[in-house]
């Protein structure tokens, strides 16, 4: 007869090592406006797939795209202007 074990001791004995450190949510909530940008032009590409092309449709996806480059553009300027020894 087999007995059915929890391994709960084994996988949680490393979690407070797995812990993500404070650089690594800082570094998260920087890119979270590209994140959300992209989740948001995600959501309007299912969307259109789920019916016929329209219109409004398009527009949507226009601009959620357009919102996703802004965002990867101003995170790219405010990593580049954290970097030292930049371009002058």
């Amino acid at each position: 007869m087999n007995h059915i074990v929890t391994v709960e001791q084994a996988v949680t004995a490393f979690a407070p090592y797995i812990e993500p450190t404070n650089a690594e949510l800082d570094a998260i909530d920087l890119e979270m406006p590209t994140i959300l940008a992209d989740v948001d032009l995600l959501d309007a590409l299912i969307t259109a797939m789920d019916r016929p092309a329209n219109e409004l449709d398009a527009r949507r996806i226009r601009r959620a795209r357009q919102r996703a480059l802004t965002a990867r553009r101003e995170l790219t300027n405010q990593v580049t202007e954290m970097a030292p020894g930049g371009a002058a």
